[in-house]
């Protein structure tokens, strides 16, 4: 049976799985166990969940720092304990007559860098306890605000409904940023409770809809992976190359002159091949990741 060769596979995930069950099916179709993902989608969201697969799992650590866009709906009038419409009402209240300027002006003010209180039901871990599984057990949790970046929190829609008001926006934010949380602290500002009823991950990085697949799509194909280790490295990283002999040297952990490049970047051998993920420091281009195969 031919190995599944190692890169990255961009999968349109679909709604009512966690992330954990798109990299178990992966595990089937991909043959093995070396899968993970880049960041963490919630089971009602879709869209953008970027796989590796093999070796190209070093990568990810490039991929879980990236900045993300999304189209979501926030509903305003009824607070949910989760912030999204899989978690219990907690209160409502009347939000037919929400005025969209006002709905503009409050989300114009959490653009920029912003100290944000994550979701109490996340993956934030408190004293080693992951929140969401206090908050299950019964404990009242207070998480410490973080500060995020979001970039862009456009408006596409607003529209009234019965004691409700559902807002359409497109979200470009840096990593860690809850868009449950813009939808929380939508709703308190306009005393009026909301959450998140529809999310949909749309950009990782340079990775978007447009090249994801279904798993089902995915299925139907020879090979799921649809970058390959290289490919993946260069869309992640700037570019070095070298030749045979400083290839060789990186392959077995040792370090090269420094490029002069800033931060990590990807160093590719004379076949095309990415050898090794570098960083320049102390006056050397030493390696975080190391890519080449064994031997």
């Amino acid at each position: 049976m031919t190995e599944t060769p190692a890169g990255f596979v961009v999968v349109d995930k679909q709604g009512g799985m966690t992330s954990h069950d798109v990299v178990a099916r992966m595990r089937r179709l991909a043959q093995t166990r070396k899968v993970g993902h880049g960041g963490t989608l919630d089971p009602m969201a879709t869209g953008v969940l970027v796989l590796a697969v093999g070796r190209a799992t070093r990568l990810l650590t490039y991929v879980s720092g990236s900045d993300k866009s999304y189209d979501a709906t926030i509903r305003l009038g009824q607070a949910t304990v989760t912030d999204d419409a899989e978690g219990d009402v907690t209160a409502t209240a009347d939000a037919s007559n929400v005025d969209r300027a006002d709905i503009e002006r409050i989300l114009a003010a959490m653009t920029g860098e912003i100290d944000q209180v994550p979701s109490a039901v996340s993956a934030v871990k408190i004293d080693g306890k992951r929140s969401y599984a206090r908050v299950r057990a019964g404990e009242e949790v207070a998480l410490k605000a973080r500060r995020v970046t979001i970039s862009r929190l456009d408006v596409l829609g607003v529209r009234a409904g019965d004691g409700v008001t559902d807002v359409d926006v497109s979200v470009t934010c840096s990593s860690g940023t809850y868009i449950r949380a813009i939808a929380r602290d939508l709703g308190a500002a306009l005393a009026v409770g909301g959450h998140l009823t529809a999310l949909r991950r749309t950009r990782v990085g340079g990775f978007t809809l447009t090249e994801a697949r279904t798993l089902d799509e995915l299925a139907e194909l020879d090979s799921p992976v649809n970058q390959s280790l290289a490919q993946a490295a260069g869309r992640l990283l700037p570019r070095r190359d070298v030749g045979e002999e400083e290839a060789a040297t990186l392959s077995h952990g040792g370090s090269l002159p420094v490029s002069g490049a800033d931060g990590p970047h990807a160093v590719f051998g004379p076949g095309g091949d990415v050898i090794a993920v570098v960083r320049d420091e102390r006056g050397r281009a030493r390696p975080e990741v190391v890519l080449a195969p064994a031997g």
